[in-house]
């Protein structure tokens, strides 16, 4: 069904990257300035405690990279209905259309992210090998995620509005729970098993298996993730169609 408005969609994910990128002054430069400077700052204030951790530097920017895909992404697709009130109120289209193009400009900008961490791997001494050619399905496998959360915010945001401000203080505490700037070694053994339940920690370590290792994921995180993925695609999918019955009165 959604698939029948492929052109509607191209245009939203156009529209939404003019919006992004044309109201900063440095463009898409601003979106890699962004994480390289909080990359540096972490560094000088982690460097020091994490010396153990070969390449620290594309170790935290990759980590920076694939949290700012799922942080950035969630956040401007929750207001993907609220914004877009015209196209919710005036025509018919399926709902999950604006959410979906939302979510796509994310994976887009994500993408070109993470593309020019390639020469810096080459600038820094990382290397890249055969591997690295997994980044599409990782990077696409991380797009359901966002995706599926897109569908459960965006939906709710509509009935609550203060949904924003309490979104951003679990991006925090995610933020700090994820292997973003500490190795998993320092997590203790008998929390191992519930640290890895979020898929977002196999994500992170999938980059940097393939960008800084070299090395091939393990099949057990794929298959986990993919589990996940289709189980919140579809969550998400039922939760934004029930609430999308009210979405015209709403907005």
């Amino acid at each position: 069904m959604i698939f029948g408005y492929k052109e509607l969609i191209k245009n939203l994910v156009i529209s939404d990257l003019k919006t992004k990128y044309s109201s900063s002054f440095l463009g898409f430069a601003w979106s890699m300035l962004n994480p390289l400077l909080m990359m540096l700052v972490l560094y000088f204030v982690f460097s020091h405690i994490f010396k153990s951790q070969e390449n620290f530097v594309v170790y935290l920017l990759t980590g920076i990279l694939a949290w700012r895909f799922f942080a950035n992404g969630t956040t401007q697709a929750m207001g993907s209905i609220v914004g877009k009130s015209s196209l919710v109120t005036k025509i018919y289209i399926p709902r999950e259309i604006l959410t979906l193009s939302t979510a796509i400009s994310s994976l887009i900008s994500s993408t070109l992210e993470f593309l020019v961490l390639i020469p810096l791997l080459l600038i820094l001494g990382a290397g890249i090998s055969s591997i690295t050619l997994m980044f599409p399905v990782i990077q696409l496998m991380y797009f359901l995620i966002v995706y599926g959360t897109s569908l459960v915010l965006a939906s709710l945001y509509v009935y609550y509005r203060d949904l924003n401000q309490i979104w951003d203080v679990v991006l925090q505490v995610g933020f700090f729970v994820s292997p973003i700037i500490y190795p998993l070694s320092l997590v203790p053994a008998k929390y191992e098993f519930y640290y890895m339940l979020n898929p977002i920690t196999r994500l992170i370590n999938m980059y940097r298996d393939i960008f800084l290792n070299g090395m091939f994921p393990k099949i057990s995180d794929f298959g986990i993730v993919f589990v996940f993925d289709l189980l919140l695609v579809f969550i998400g999918t039922a939760i934004f169609r029930k609430l999308s019955r009210r979405f015209a009165e709403e907005v």
